[in-house]
């Protein structure tokens, strides 16, 4: 790999994190590296910096922290095709990153420059909202107007929920699959996933786990109030409409990974389809595989995933 220029980007409110990110700093620039380091978290996002302040894109990012880290760092970069190389440091599950001891490593640095790793092409989702012009704009918020022509990326998931949990904890969305209408969900909301998204979000509502390889959109609702609502699995080339229905007051909140949003009032809709473009996620040949990953982080099998530890 060219390697002249990296950002690392490191988890907010972590030392550990803010540790390693400055032992990498120091690495890469005595390989003459040209490095930017930058915080990333819940209320510190420096990718329209980064991206704004710089003439040139870097060769790869490095992200230190967990998964949310990563996927805050593969919605902005995932459309530039910047390489994600990512370390589990200060996170929990860490189902998108590599051991952080990877990094104690003397040849891990080598092992990018030799090209001694894969890059994995994993699919993300896209979201735009239609709002309905006949709408008074007092009706809503500064926030959901000055979004409404943006075009939002994720690569676990979108995720549709009651705005007011004070008004209501539920909602009803209308759900349409290639303009054809499907059903309509009432309960807390609606997940539409990927397949790195299936061990997140969608599982804990019931939803099926998909290789990464595989390339879907799986469709699972939030606590329905209907026992018929399954989880369901459509190819990636569809197109989805998330409907809100009700008064007014049924505004619902759009999610991405996780992160906010935007607002969406009945009479507006949502569209969800597969990005044109994939995350880039740098896999080194030391990492393990998916169904090892599977088994450690989700306590399969615990005596084979206590052995594994136990082996390394």
């Amino acid at each position: 790999m060219r390697l002249t220029f990296a950002w690392v980007i490191y988890r907010a409110n972590s030392h550990d994190a803010e540790h390693e990110a400055s032992c990498c700093v120091q690495e890469l620039k005595a390989l003459g590296v040209k490095v930017i380091p930058a915080m990333s978290g819940i209320e510190s996002n420096p990718f329209p910096e980064l991206l704004a302040s710089n003439n040139s894109l870097p060769d790869i990012a490095i992200v230190l922290g967990g998964d949310g880290t990563v996927l805050g760092a593969a919605r902005h970069l995932g459309i530039y095709n910047i390489p994600i190389l990512s370390f589990n440091v200060g996170g929990n599950l860490g189902f998108l990153t590599h051991d952080h001891r990877l990094l104690k490593s003397q040849i891990i640095w080598k092992t990018i420059l030799e090209d001694h790793f894969s890059i994995q092409h994993r699919m993300m989702l896209q979201a735009r909202l239609n709002i309905n012009p006949t709408e008074e704009i007092t009706s809503r918020s500064k926030s959901h107007s000055s979004n409404k022509n943006e075009t939002f990326w994720a690569l676990n998931d979108f995720y549709f929920r009651a705005y007011r949990d004070d008004v209501s904890p539920t909602c009803t969305l209308q759900l349409e699959i290639d303009d054809e209408s499907v059903d309509q969900y009432k309960g807390d909301g609606l997940i539409l996933a990927t397949p790195t998204g299936s061990t997140a979000y969608a599982m804990a509502t019931g939803g099926p786990i998909l290789h990464p390889d595989i390339e879907a959109i799986i469709v699972s609702a939030i606590s329905p109030m209907s026992l018929s609502s399954r989880p369901v699995v459509v190819p990636p080339s569809s197109k989805l409409v998330i409907k809100p229905m009700g008064d007014q007051s049924r505004r619902i909140k759009l999610w991405k990974d996780g992160a906010s949003g935007a607002l969406l009032a009945p009479g507006d809709s949502c569209i969800v389809e597969r990005a044109p473009h994939h995350a880039q996620m740098i896999v080194l040949e030391q990492s393990q595989s998916y169904y090892q990953t599977l088994t450690q982080k989700l306590r399969w099998a615990g005596s084979l995933a206590n052995n594994h530890q136990a082996s390394e």
